[in-house]
């Protein structure tokens, strides 16, 4: 693989010692970054001018339902009960393994596009060995990194042999772009012991273990109190939404070296209750962010950031003063959906922030392509940026999108696929 120099762009490395080069150059040998710098002379490597625009790490998704890709917006206006009975008891049902593949391939893209390289791709739709064959098929044709969260359509893990076998067939190395996880019910939907038992089956594997928690009424069990009392929290474990969980319980999370995962919009929309973004980040976590079913990460940016600051000028409005600072600033929420996330899958090592000898998983958001708008703070404006703006996503140093287009697939051909798999699907559960 020849070498890249990305030249001349407004750098944000999310790196606490190189911090941002309002002018800088960065050289990639391989998948790896090498070099970054206000300017670096090289003759053999291949140029990227990128001035004019933002140069930043990707995005980290820590929670996504790639498998749902095909079906869209179908729940938009559903609470979490009618997600439920739904899409996971009445259309997942439903689902071929060619279903999985076309509705993952096509969820995939959609993210790369938005500049998402990472994702934690919560699956938890295997209903054979095949469904998870498709999926990881799917994930690796795309490009993009993922943990494939090996999950059940049920209350139990139904094909704990299966997640052995795929772990030892298709996932022999860290270092692959796509690598195993297991998407658990978890306590709140299945039992504490069935919970415990999937536990024990990811430490088995070594690979990380995500749950939603703290959803509605049935988060007000507190969930993570019992699994600490059964010694089962641990630096292993990933916990997403903790709307309804208690601060107490927070603490318990972040003092394990536990996880935590944001999804802002899904959490408002679906009457989960309100982010517990602040509440987290009091607690001594650093929460990843989540577009939950398909969308934009950009959207997700700005629902964290804007949900966060309401709710603190509300609590301060309770008491009769005024808020002294927003709180969560632009700068702190991209931080958020890219290095913290990083964090939150334990790849933080790798990618996540711009770096000599970080792998190359690099955006480039052109900040110019609208003529009404100026760069004053690049922070700021990346987050109120959108899928257009963004020019070019490299992973592991290879471009998947290049002068605003995907590049090495046939997007219009994955959306035929996900078009014809939608269709049958809707026809059947209606029917």
């Amino acid at each position: 693989m020849p070498s890249l120099l990305i030249r001349g762009g407004h750098v944000l490395t999310m790196d606490p010692v190189l911090g941002d080069l309002p002018d800088g150059d960065i050289l990639i040998e391989g998948d790896t970054i090498v070099a970054i710098a206000p300017r670096i002379e090289t003759c053999d490597a291949e140029l990227v001018d990128a001035t004019g625009t933002i140069v930043m790490p990707g995005f980290v998704d820590t929670h996504r339902h790639l498998w749902q890709g095909a079906l869209g917006q179908i729940a938009a206006d559903w609470t979490m009960h009618e997600y439920r009975t739904g899409l996971v008891d009445r259309y997942s049902p439903l689902f071929t393994p060619g279903d999985v593949r076309d509705g993952t391939f096509f969820g995939a893209l959609e993210a790369l596009d938005g500049g998402v390289t990472t994702v934690f791709d919560s699956s938890h739709v295997m209903h054979t060995p095949e469904h998870a064959d498709a999926a990881v098929e799917a994930l690796k044709a795309a490009g993009l990194r993922a943990v494939f969260g090996y999950g059940s359509p049920t209350e139990d893990l139904p094909h704990p042999y299966d997640a052995r076998r795929i772990a030892a067939e298709q996932f022999s190395s860290r270092e692959q772009l796509v690598t195993l996880g297991l998407a658990l019910r978890g306590p709140e939907t299945a039992t504490l012991d069935t919970t415990a038992a999937d536990i024990a089956l990811g430490r088995e594997l070594g690979v990380p273990v995500s749950m939603p928690v703290g959803l509605g009424r049935s988060g007000q069990g507190r969930s993570i109190a019992r699994l600490r009392e059964r010694g089962l929290l641990g630096e292993d474990l990933l916990f997403v939404h903790c709307t309804n969980s208690t601060d107490e319980e927070l603490t318990m999370i972040a003092g394990s070296g536990g996880h935590v995962s944001v999804s802002a919009r899904a959490e408002m929309m679906m009457g989960h209750g309100l982010p517990a973004t602040g509440r987290m980040i009091e607690a001594g976590l650093r929460p990843g962010l989540s577009a939950g079913v398909p969308g934009s990460m950009f959207d997700e940016i700005r629902a964290t950031l804007q949900a966060e600051r309401a709710h603190r000028a509300s609590r301060r409005g309770l008491t009769g003063g005024r808020p002294r600072s927003v709180g969560l600033t632009s700068r702190q929420v991209l931080e958020l959906a890219t290095i913290d996330g990083a964090r939150t899958l334990g790849m933080a090592d790798r990618i996540g922030s711009l770096a000599p000898g970080k792998r190359a998983d690099i955006i480039v958001i052109d900040a110019s392509r609208r003529d009404l708008r100026l760069l004053y703070d690049a922070a700021a404006l990346a987050t109120c940026s959108n899928t257009a703006d963004i020019d070019t996503v490299l992973v592991n140093g290879e471009f998947r999108k290049r002068d605003g287009r995907l590049v090495g697939v046939d997007p219009f051909a994955a959306r035929i696929r996900a078009e014809a798999s939608r269709d049958r699907l809707v026809t059947i559960a209606a029917g």
